[in-house]
């Protein structure tokens, strides 16, 4: 059998690739005779890093080719369903799951957050993806959407594949990065570019001078996104009264072995979250997107968020009071989400046997 995977693979951004790496690993794991096709960016690298083949994801003749060769068709993980970035990239994402209905392929909505969605993108999902045979999503806000606007496809709530993560035996050695054990605690915090992200910069940088100097834990920051990450990383250093250092862009292995060593995290970046959340590594979430949100309401996180774009700014001492509750209440919030990833690991892994119930079907 032949699978194509429809996602925003090949940008180069960390989380979306740790998605596909993930979902290829456990696909392969599962299916050993099932080929793989990805939708990519940049297909030959895609191709040479994975070991799959690769089809240029904007190249419409070579997309229905793969479809048309297909047995199966997957839309995800991620958020794709979603016309917040632009009604196009709903309406690409929406076209490809149409394709796999119209060539009679069995196709599935895996992993994905659904939304933000006008009236416009709602009834784009709901003509172009009707018909879909089976769906999972990663949070309760999606289920009850994607339910609303395909009543007649059986809609299972998951969670994010990424969940499912594990880093490999060998210790990766951080003390180049001036990480190791002996350089201290540290906080490992994510941000990216958004509209109004000015407005936020002063709280953020706020947290962050607040840990270092009142509870002497320096912060990390990584970019999962790239040099647009990187951009708004230096924004925010920029009005840090202390040092906080800006990594090099890396690879999963090292972002994820970065992310477990910290004592806490600041995020903006969903996957820069669920890897804390997987690691036990309590943190304060930015919640730019509503799946950001959903996953602190899946999580029952108790800590409200640092600053909300778009919202009323926090005032300063109400920044101080909930930096301080993320370190001394540490180690109660990592010992629940340590408590909570039992669940949410069988719930990530859903999505595969959703999708082997879909390939088993006659």
């Amino acid at each position: 059998m032949r699978a194509v995977i429809s996602g925003y693979y090949g940008f180069g951004n960390l989380g979306d690739e740790a998605l596909l790496d993930i979902i290829v690993a456990r696909l392969r794991a599962r299916f050993p005779s099932l080929e793989l096709d990805v939708l990519s960016a940049t297909p030959v690298q895609t191709a040479e890093r994975l070991g799959v083949t690769a089809t240029p994801r904007w190249d419409s003749g070579a997309v229905r080719a793969a479809i048309d060769r297909s047995d199966v068709v997957i839309s995800g993980g991620g958020g794709l369903l979603q016309n917040a970035t632009s009604i196009r990239s709903l309406l690409y994402y929406a076209s490809i799951v149409r394709s796999g209905v119209r060539a009679k392929k069995k196709t599935m909505i895996f992993a994905q957050s659904i939304g933000p969605l006008d009236t416009l993108g709602q009834l784009a999902v709901r003509y172009l993806c009707k018909g879909v045979n089976r769906a999972t999503v990663r949070d309760a806000r999606s289920y009850d959407l994607l339910r609303a606007l395909l009543p007649d496809t059986p809609v299972e709530r998951v969670a994010d594949p990424v969940f499912l993560y594990d880093l490999a035996e060998e210790a990766v050695d951080l003390s180049h990065d001036g990480l190791g054990q002996e350089s201290g605690p540290y906080a490992v915090v994510s941000v990216r570019k958004i509209g109004g992200l000015s407005d936020g910069v002063p709280t953020i940088a706020r947290a962050i001078d607040r840990l270092a100097n009142v509870h002497g834990i320096r912060s990390a920051l990584v970019t999962l996104g790239g040099a647009p990450d990187a951009e708004a990383s230096t924004l925010v250093i920029r009005s840090c009264s202390t040092a906080p250092m800006l990594l090099p862009s890396s690879d999963l292995a090292k972002t994820a072995a970065v992310i477990r060593s910290a004592r806490v995290a600041i995020g903006m970046r969903l996957h820069a979250l669920i890897l804390a959340a997987r690691f036990a590594v309590p943190f304060l979430a930015i919640p730019y997107d509503p799946k950001v949100a959903a996953l602190c309401e899946d999580l029952q996180y108790p800590l409200g968020p640092l600053w909300t774009p778009g919202a009323r700014l926090p005032a300063p001492d109400a920044v101080d009071a909930l930096v301080d509750r993320l370190v001394s209440q540490r180690d109660e919030l990592s010992s629940e989400l340590s408590g909570r990833m039992a669940a949410i690991r069988a719930a990530a892994e859903r999505n595969f046997d959703v999708l082997g119930e879909l390939v088993n079907e006659p």
